[in-house]
């Protein structure tokens, strides 16, 4: 059943409820599928099977299968323990400069960002392996709890990002042109918050301690530690950039090669697989509950005319 109602007060109560609810610490997907409830029912006139209806039609996409496997990509790196030799690797290449461990965190971030396109993965796993490093050496914790959340962002801007696939595929974009949007403006996001931790670091000296100089042999090492993440990256970017594979078949081939190079470093066991397929599987999940919640809102939101007030209004300002 409908209730008559005026346009701002459905929005009021839609978007009121929504801010109310994640104030409340309610999970996001709650949030707005209990929103998305209440608009179908009261103002919509529609049965709550809607639901199901529209998560069919989202999640039905060639498109989304390469969520999965670029999760696991990073999941493998992670569970394994292989990943630290990134974080170990960019540590001695930028470990002269001031707040070197912060700016390893970000460098590393980045690079982890163009495997696993995950946010949540890559402030996890950094979380666990830099914040405890920067704890014992004395950092300021503001400076490494920030370090380690804004890097963890970077992923979704550098290629292989998770919001491009969504965005590509609810819009119908070129996820490979967004990808190739990405990558250029991710670097220098990378590196301008690099330049932001050494000029705090400089202005304000007690906020991390000076690290030692890594010897010239030291850092060539450290560049070869880090050459197959590289080599990964290049050739799935490379494969999409290339117009050799689509995101899906190059995100198959990542999670291939991350098997493997988890093989050779022989960190490779069949609990670490199992314990990256289900946290593969669940951060998936959790991203398609917030996609198919978030699409149901929007059409309560386009049912009541919302949409299409908002616009209307930002197209007629001045």
């Amino acid at each position: 059943m409908s209730f008559p109602m005026g346009l701002p007060l459905m929005s009021l109560i839609l978007l009121g409820g929504l801010l109310v609810l994640l104030a409340m610490g309610t999970e996001i997907y709650v949030a707005m599928g209990v929103m998305g409830a209440i608009g179908l029912i009261f103002f919509v006139g529609q049965p709550l099977r809607q639901f199901s209806y529209t998560a069919f039609e989202v999640m039905n996409s060639f498109i989304l299968t390469c969520m999965p496997l670029f999760i696991f990509m990073g999941v493998i790196f992670s569970s394994t323990g292989i990943i630290e030799r990134l974080f170990t690797g960019a540590n001695k290449i930028v470990a002269g400069l001031p707040g070197g461990i912060a700016c390893s965190v970000l460098a590393a971030n980045g690079i982890f960002g163009a495997i696993s396109g995950s946010s949540v993965a890559a402030a996890a796993t950094f979380g666990k392996i830099a914040f405890p490093e920067m704890e014992k050496l004395g950092y300021d914790p503001k400076l490494a709890l920030g370090s380690l959340a804004i890097g963890g962002t970077l992923s979704v801007l550098i290629p292989p990002s998770l919001i491009f696939v969504v965005y590509g595929s609810w819009q119908q974009v070129s996820v490979a042109r967004l990808f190739a949007a990405g990558l250029i403006p991710g670097i220098l996001l990378t590196i301008m918050l690099m330049l932001t931790v050494v000029v705090m670091v400089v202005l304000r000296p007690g906020l991390a301690p000076r690290h030692p100089q890594v010897s010239f042999v030291n850092r060539i090492k450290a560049i070869l530690d880090i050459v197959p993440f590289l080599a990964v990256i290049v050739a799935v970017l490379g494969a999409i950039f290339a117009g050799i594979m689509t995101p899906t078949e190059a995100s198959a081939i990542g999670a291939i090669l991350s098997v493997l190079l988890a093989v050779g470093y022989r960190k490779m066991t069949y609990k670490a697989l199992k314990v990256s397929m289900w946290d593969a599987v669940k951060i998936n999940c959790m991203i398609a509950f917030v996609i198919f919640n978030a699409r149901v809102l929007a059409q309560v939101f386009n049912y009541i005319g919302l949409t299409t007030a908002f616009s209307s209004f930002m197209f007629t300002l001045p």
